[in-house]
């Protein structure tokens, strides 16, 4: 079959419409390597700020980097991202993007010299955005034009005018007018789209999209492993707790892509056409935001932990918090994710990670190695549970989506 195109003219100007079946392009996997840096960034962030308000920063701008991601993620579902006018608003998104990443050491506190780095990352956000947003409107079905138009709209604007007085005022303003940009996006797309039929063009490709984040920001959390642990001598208790921390990050991609990625994209493939996009926005761009945070909270604890892995002194509320809490988060999204297209609740993912969050405090006394067996040890748990407790997940096709 023949593709479809948008416009005439130039190969810059037109684009290649997508269709069932099309997967990512290479261009796609490009475009999330500056994500991938961002996400380190925010580590580095939340490790030098060591506090609530620093992990709270970091959270923001991993939800402003989220939603720009996600933006190009339903853009490429429209059109090839390799192809004409989409390629040129990629790779403007990602060296903006880049730049953005580059900038998140100085998103709230300005270094002395040089520009001011809190309006360079806002300019370098909007510039992704902007660029964006015209692509994705000259793209849209011509009925769902106006509609795009206004969601794009009131969305991008307001929210970076907020982030624009926010890096302007500094101080305490800065991060209250980031979390109401940040909180903008979710409402207006919400609103903006009840009773319309958001097109999926291709199932395959916008599942897989998603799938491949979670696996960059496991690969960000590996770095982080591997960062802490290359900087001294090797010995035993590096040995064991390098194996450990993998351990929990190849229980996190266990717990997403064994038993619920494949479900999901069935699930969503069978929902019909005029709901799937609905469907897919709540499943995909709300819900994947927990699972993208949680894996960078927990990689912060493993940082932690593999920074003190030799030490017999307790971990610290700081590391546990960020260890426990994250994959608490990430367990929760994995839950509440299936709960929208699978039909029912994990109760054991629920009841793991109530657990994670009560022993945390227990966990902050624990030396560093025996921090990461206990979250090891509660991960195994879950999986014999899952096992002996729960079927194997089957997609209730049944359900109402607009529930």
């Amino acid at each position: 079959m023949k593709d479809r195109t948008f416009g005439s003219g130039g190969s810059l100007i037109r684009a290649v419409a997508s269709r069932e079946g099309h997967r990512v392009t290479t261009l796609e996997l490009f475009f999330d390597l500056a994500f991938v840096f961002a996400f380190t960034q925010l580590s580095r962030l939340m490790a030098q700020q060591h506090d609530a308000l620093g992990i709270l920063q970091a959270m923001v701008v991993l939800a402003l980097l989220w939603w720009a991601w996600t933006a190009y993620g339903w853009l490429t579902n429209v059109a090839h991202a390799d192809h004409g006018v989409v390629r040129v608003a990629m790779i403007i998104g990602m060296t903006a993007m880049f730049v953005a990443g580059l900038v998140v050491m100085e998103a709230y506190d300005d270094l002395p010299g040089g520009l001011s780095g809190p309006l360079v990352f806002v300019g370098a956000y909007l510039v992704a955005r902007v660029a964006h947003a015209i692509v994705f409107v000259w793209l849209a079905d011509p009925a769902l034009r106006r509609r795009t138009l206004i969601t794009v709209a009131l969305s991008v604007v307001p929210s970076g005018a907020l982030l624009v007085v926010g890096a302007l005022l500094g101080g305490p303003w800065q991060i209250w007018c980031s979390i109401a940009a940040v909180a903008i996006e979710p409402i207006v797309s919400y609103r903006t789209s009840i009773g319309i039929a958001w097109p999926v063009r291709s199932t395959a490709h916008f599942t897989e999209r998603h799938g491949l984040i979670v696996i960059l920001a496991l690969g960000e959390s590996i770095l982080g492993i591997g960062a802490g642990a290359a900087t001294e001598p090797i010995s035993v208790g590096i040995l064991s707790g390098v194996v450990l921390s993998m351990l929990i990050c190849i229980a996190l991609w266990w717990a997403y892509f064994t038993r619920l990625a494949g479900e999901a994209e069935h699930a969503l493939q069978a929902i019909h056409a005029s709901a799937r996009g609905r469907a897919a926005t709540g499943a995909y761009t709300y819900l994947h935001l927990l699972l993208v945070g949680g894996i960078v909270l927990a990689a912060l604890g493993l940082e932690v932990a593999m920074a003190h892995i030799e030490s017999t002194e307790s971990l610290g509320f700081f590391g546990a918090a960020s260890l426990a809490g994250g994959t608490a988060c990430y367990l929760v999204g994995a839950a509440a994710f299936a709960r929208r297209l699978l039909g029912t609740w994990n109760a054991v993912r629920l009841t793991i990670a109530a657990i994670f969050l009560v022993l945390a405090p227990v966990i902050s006394m624990l030396p560093a190695l025996s921090a990461l067996a206990s979250v090891v040890g509660l991960l195994i748990v879950l999986f014999i549970a899952e096992r002996n407790l729960l079927p194997k997940p089957v997609a209730n096709r049944s359900r109402s989506v607009e529930e």
